[in-house]
């Protein structure tokens, strides 16, 4: 008797943490597919971003798993866009004109441009030159 008792409390612990695991995995899996649909948003060719306020964070070209997303960014004349690296190496954001060139961004590392002028802005990282993208400048 006591050794069923004992068995039965063994396989309710068994199940609690299967459950417990499974219940993680289904939280880590929801959580990706946010992030996946809010970089897929985030990634729309020709997404314009225009600034509101002083106060406002500048539009930013994130930098994560070889990519920079979004690819195409439409700003206006005046803005200032940030490029944050959040890969676990360094990237470069070089302007294809030599309008602009970062130092190698560390992981978390940030580089800012104004842009003063309208017109198409093709960049890359010469550290990984497959890796490219473009600011768009409108008047």
């Amino acid at each position: 008797m006591l050794l069923r008792v004992r068995e039965f409390a063994i396989r309710r612990w068994s199940v609690l943490v299967l459950m417990a695991i499974v219940s993680a995995m289904v939280l880590a899996g929801a959580k990706s597919q946010a992030q996946n649909e809010q970089a897929k948003n985030e990634s729309a060719p020709g997404k314009f971003v225009g600034t509101t306020a002083a106060t406002a964070a500048p539009p930013q070209v994130l930098i994560d798993n070889f990519v920079f997303n979004p690819t195409t960014l439409t700003v206006k004349v005046g803005t200032t866009v940030a490029w944050i690296n959040h890969d676990d190496i360094p990237h470069t954001v070089d302007s294809t004109e030599k309008k602009f060139k970062s130092d190698a961004l560390d992981t978390n590392g940030k580089f800012e441009f104004r842009f003063t002028e309208a017109g198409e802005y093709p960049f890359f990282c010469r550290l990984h030159p497959k890796m490219t993208g473009k600011i768009v400048v409108q008047p």
